[in-house]
């Protein structure tokens, strides 16, 4: 399982917060999916809004702050403070893995030389996911697992130094087709079962089950999930 929106978000704990991710390695998630931005003075924090007011109730935006008054934030879900990017990880070392949800735009390669730096020290390279930009692929390609379609896999299968270490295939309506194509392939696949998803499609309790039953059912092993859903597993 990976907590999606940075572990357990519920009534009391806010996203991408320490007290988040506390409840999604005690729960037995195996990864946490965290969102990247960077603040006005170059430091990577983790947090999914553009801006602070959903959980902080500050409207500015990540990029007009410094991380010195970002650090001042506070949040009344468990007194939440917006983590560093290097902060997440020391706290997920030995305990849970990463998938990076990258929000910054353009391919500022020593600025990305710098996750892949963090991820290394903390020992949380080996095994971390991406959801990566257009822009930053060429960076990130062979540094870090980078999420795509099965399309975009095939058309990657094509390219000079092509390996199935390099991508996964992500997608929330993945087949069973799908997922035997993957394994085949020697590609990791991981399905998705989150609020976003199924807000969009005005989704009932009914249909929800069914959803995450027929997911269930491809054989994927797998899953990046908003936290109400893991009754369901």
């Amino acid at each position: 399982m990976i907590a999606h929106r940075g572990g357990i978000v519920d009534s009391t704990n806010a996203e991408n917060s320490l007290p988040a991710m506390q409840a999604a390695a005690k729960k037995g998630y195996s990864m946490v999916e965290i969102d990247l931005r960077l603040t006005k003075d170059s430091v990577l924090i983790i947090q999914h809004d553009a801006s602070f007011k959903r959980y902080y109730e500050n409207d500015s935006l990540v990029t007009a702050m410094t991380w010195r008054e970002i650090s001042r934030l506070s949040s009344d879900k468990n007194n939440s403070k917006v983590l560093s990017f290097e902060e997440a990880l020391q706290f997920c070392s030995g305990k849970l893995g990463v998938m990076i949800d990258n929000k910054i735009a353009g391919n500022d390669t020593a600025l990305f030389s710098k996750v892949i730096a963090l991820l290394k020290k903390y020992n949380l390279d080996k095994n971390a996911l991406m959801i990566g930009t257009e822009a930053s692929t060429p960076f990130f390609t062979g540094k870090i697992k980078l999420s795509c379609t099965r399309k975009q896999l095939e058309e990657n299968m094509q390219k000079p130094g092509y390996s199935p270490a390099h991508y996964y295939l992500f997608d929330a309506n993945l087949t069973k087709e799908d997922v035997i194509w993957a394994k085949q392939n020697n590609i990791m696949a991981v399905g998705v079962v989150n609020e976003w998803r199924y807000k969009r499609s005005d989704a009932g309790k009914d249909e929800i089950q069914k959803d995450i039953q027929r997911l269930k059912d491809t054989g994927l092993r797998y899953f990046q999930i908003d936290s109400q859903y893991q009754p369901f597993f």
